[in-house]
């Protein structure tokens, strides 16, 4: 019956495994032992830490809206890059006499800090700083004093903005006060230079305008009338003025049927020539006008002239301030507008002048944002790496491991025919296959070797897992005597 691949090749392992003991238990122990030792040997480092809550305080919520605060939200978001800032750390240097290692400089240490410091935020306010190095106290030390420089530092840098946002904006209100105090001078003026003009109502004056220009319509066709009355009159009662209408009558109707060379046309024009010099010759005066009837008239005429004159300036005056009236409204408009700006703006800069210094008061009496330190910093007993119970357990799956890949190696190059399988694999002809002859002596001496092989691997493989046991129990035996002997 033809056995399983997966059991075939799992008792090829097994007898490669026991064909090849001395090897595998020889490589897979030697590489335990390595990794076990090498756990002892690597450098111990202690991790200390501080928790530290970010706490707000009653007084900030009963002003909420009066004061203005730092957002923690933007305290949180740049913790990290604050709390290892280069300034922060080589204050901490400083403090802790870091730089007094010689050989090192000082941004070596800097450096070195910011690799090895850890901060991790929990929640929105909780926030953790951790450190590792070789010494337990300067761990311990070196995460008490950061965090103690941080909230220091934290605590003056806002008070430092408190006062001096208390003072820009001090200066600003002196400075639009002023602003405030020109504008306002500026719109007095001009009102007082244009009130006529502004407290002028536009629909009125333009309604004013048309009716007085119709009042003007009415007395110059008034005067007109006038102005062809005394025509009429004088042309009624001068006699002179009466024949030479009469003869330009005649010399009309002669014209129509005759030419001007008739004698009567030329006799009409001689009448005519010589009634207008005798008239001219009279200098002016209407010796037959009723000069009582021509004084009404010219005096009426008169007086009309004198009210046209007034209405064309009442009219002049009134269209000139229709014409400036949206400019002067506009100019008025625009420094109420700048005004308005500038109440506005020393409005808001009192008004928040009033929550500066506010804020100030609670920044210095610290009523605002607290660092709690929850949980100081304490020096480390056991050390946060190497973790040796892992590499110790690591080491003794990989010795097996190196034991067995060592076997496949050593396996691989071994050319030797191996089975009947091998042979067939390349097809040359198989003769005949002898069977392995067993000394039965020499069997029992194999196996008695491989009994003491094996017993003797068991026993230094539970020594060797003495060492994790110790790690799991807290046990230092091996660190005391490895301090004895270094020293």
């Amino acid at each position: 019956m033809q056995q399983p691949a997966a059991q075939f090749e799992y008792k090829k392992y097994l007898q490669l495994i026991v064909r090849r003991k001395e090897i595998f238990v020889a490589i897979s122990l030697l590489v335990m032992t390595s990794v076990i030792i090498v756990s002892y040997l690597l450098p111990k480092k202690y991790e200390a830490s501080s928790t530290v809550f970010i706490e707000k305080n009653v007084i900030s919520e009963l002003v909420k809206g009066i004061t203005v605060t730092p957002s923690m939200e933007d305290t949180i978001k740049v913790l990290t890059y604050a709390i290892t800032s280069r300034t922060l750390l080589t204050r901490v240097a400083e403090n802790l006499d870091m730089n007094l290692t010689k050989g090192t400089s000082t941004e070596e240490i800097i450096q070195k800090l910011q690799q090895n410091t850890t901060v991790k935020v929990k929640d929105k306010n909780l926030f953790t700083i951790s450190y590792v190095d070789k010494n337990p106290k300067i761990a311990r030390d070196y995460v008490n004093t950061l965090v103690r420089l941080y909230i220091e530092e934290n605590t003056s840098s806002k008070r430092g903005e408190s006062y001096d946002a208390t003072k820009f904006l001090s200066e600003q209100i002196d400075n639009f006060k002023t602003k405030l105090e020109k504008a306002e001078q500026q719109v007095n003026d001009y009102r007082r230079d244009k009130g006529g003009v502004i407290a002028v109502n536009e629909a009125s004056l333009f309604e004013d305008i048309n009716t007085s220009r119709q009042k003007l319509y009415d007395l110059e066709l008034q005067r007109n009338q006038l102005e062809a009355r005394r025509r009429n009159v004088r042309k009624t009662s001068d006699p002179l003025l009466a024949k030479v209408s009469g003869l330009q009558k005649r010399l009309d109707e002669l014209r129509v049927e005759y030419t001007d060379s008739y004698p009567e046309v030329i006799k009409i024009k001689n009448d005519i020539e010589t009634a207008k010099e005798q008239m001219k010759s009279r200098n002016g005066d209407n010796l037959g006008t009723d000069p009582q009837e021509m004084g009404k008239i010219e005096s009426e005429i008169a007086a009309i002239k004198v009210s046209e004159q007034s209405l064309r300036r009442y009219i002049a005056t009134n269209e000139s301030l229709l014409k400036n009236l949206p400019s002067a409204k506009a100019g008025l408009e625009k420094l109420e507008l700048e005004k308005a700006n500038q109440k506005n703006i020393y409005d808001q800069l009192f008004a928040r002048h009033g929550q500066s210094e506010v804020s100030k008061q609670m920044e210095v009496q610290d009523k605002s944002t607290t660092f709690r330190i929850v949980d100081p910093a304490v020096q480390p007993v056991k050390p946060a790496s190497p973790n040796r119970l892992n590499i110790m357990l690591m080491g003794i799956i990989g010795g097996i491991g190196a034991g067995f890949g060592a076997l496949m190696l050593l396996e691989q190059m071994n050319g030797t025919v191996k089975d009947v399988d091998f042979v067939k694999g390349l097809n040359l002809p198989l003769l005949a296959v002898v069977p392995r002859i067993h000394d039965q002596q020499q069997v029992d001496l194999q196996r008695r070797r491989t009994v003491r092989l094996f017993s003797a691997a068991g026993m230094y493989m539970l020594f060797l897992l003495c060492f994790p046991l110790m790690e799991l129990m807290g046990l230092t035996y091996v660190d005391k005597l490895l301090g004895m002997v270094l020293k």
